[in-house]
């Protein structure tokens, strides 16, 4: 039969009376820019991730971008984060004249390798960008003790993690800011582009809402030189509705993930998922480590199956990152996991039998 690898419009058919109902009212309102949505939707956040302030901004991206600058990033200073993540994490940093600088990751998490980043702290660097890579918290314990330690600022890229957990406090709770992405595949998806930054220090909070709205603080006086990046008042009424939902499409989630542990766990050549024992995973990707990766694909394709790979090259050996001066073999497990992650459907509203589908083909795949 065939399996997607992602499907949004089951769960918006689900929800396509409330939906629908929201985007009437917001186009009958007449406000369609920084409206109520936009300013229940921050207290909604905020509230559910456990932190006092929350932002809405145009994109994921900018959520980095903006969260950076509000904590003091600037032209000169050096920034540590990971090599094996989306491009606007360290796009994010140049954005501000700032330089990424990489820490390889923790083979079994794909995160930052908490270990390794204290040996990379000069005296240029302003802050730790950690990476909740697929759903899967960074060890921020250990994190937040470093940052402590040299004064570093914490800007966490939570845009794969809403809602995962470290021992039982919400991600984007921990650092200054916390950076999330609305994209449409994410586990809180809108119907287009959309951020959110979350943060404790009201400074921040009020510097990042100046960024967003072209430096100003007053009407048409300007402060700064700033941006437009205001988060859609017709996406934060999408939002508003699927938020209630996020605990039950987590849920989902994780069942799902389980269910491909049954199928797979006695497959010898595919590592599966690991989890934190004192994290809450919340499987945005579902990825698997396997040596004949880019084969394994295209046989799934062959059946109809559909996979990615979330990220075919890390960031330190991309050509827009050439002036780095990073060469191969500068971080050996980020370049082994670019050779070897494959990700599965996991999105809610897969059934069983789906799973099975695919855990089928992957056993075939190995018996031949």
């Amino acid at each position: 039969m065939g399996v997607t690898f992602f499907d949004i419009t089951q769960q918006n058919q689900a929800l396509e009376k409330e939906i629908s109902s929201a985007i009437d009212r917001v186009v009958s309102s007449g406000r369609y820019i920084l409206g109520e949505n936009v300013s229940q939707l921050e207290k909604e956040i905020a509230a559910y991730c456990g932190t006092k302030f929350a932002v809405g901004v145009a994109s994921g991206t900018d959520a980095l971008h903006l969260a950076l600058r509000a904590c003091g990033v600037k032209a000169g200073d050096e920034v540590i984060t990971s090599p094996f993540t989306f491009v606007a994490t360290a796009e994010a940093i140049a954005y501000c004249g700032a330089t990424p600088v990489f820490v390889d990751i923790e083979p079994k998490t794909f995160n930052v390798d908490v270990t390794g980043i204290e040996n990379k702290v000069t005296r240029k660097t302003r802050a730790i960008l950690p990476v909740h890579l697929y759903g899967q918290a960074c060890e921020m314990d250990k994190l937040m003790q470093i940052a402590k330690k040299h004064h570093l600022k914490v800007v966490e890229d939570c845009a794969q993690a809403f809602g995962a957990e470290y021992q039982g406090q919400k991600v984007g709770s921990f650092g200054d800011a916390g950076c999330f992405s609305f994209f449409p595949t994410k586990n809180l998806g809108c119907f287009g582009d959309g951020g959110m930054i979350t943060t404790n220090d009201e400074k921040v909070a009020e510097e990042i809402r100046v960024l967003r709205g072209h430096g100003s603080r007053k009407t048409y006086h300007y402060d700064l030189i700033g941006y437009n990046s205001r988060l859609d008042e017709l996406q934060a009424a999408i939002l508003r509705v699927k938020l209630p939902h996020l605990e039950s499409y987590i849920k989902a989630r994780r069942r799902n993930a389980n269910i491909y542990h049954k199928y797979l766990k006695n497959v010898a050549d595919v590592a599966l998922p690991f989890e934190l024992k004192y994290a809450r995973h919340t499987f945005n990707q579902f990825t698997l480590r396997v040596k004949v990766r880019d084969e394994l694909l295209e046989f799934l394709k062959t059946k109809g199956i559909g996979s990615m790979v979330y990220y075919p090259l890390s960031l330190h050996l991309q050509k827009a990152f050439k002036d780095l001066k990073y060469k191969k073999g500068g971080f050996l497990l980020s370049e082994a996991a670019q050779d070897e992650v494959l990700s599965l459907p996991i999105f809610p509203e897969l059934s069983e039998g789906q799973i099975a589908e695919v855990c089928f083909a992957i056993q075939n795949y190995f018996k031949q």
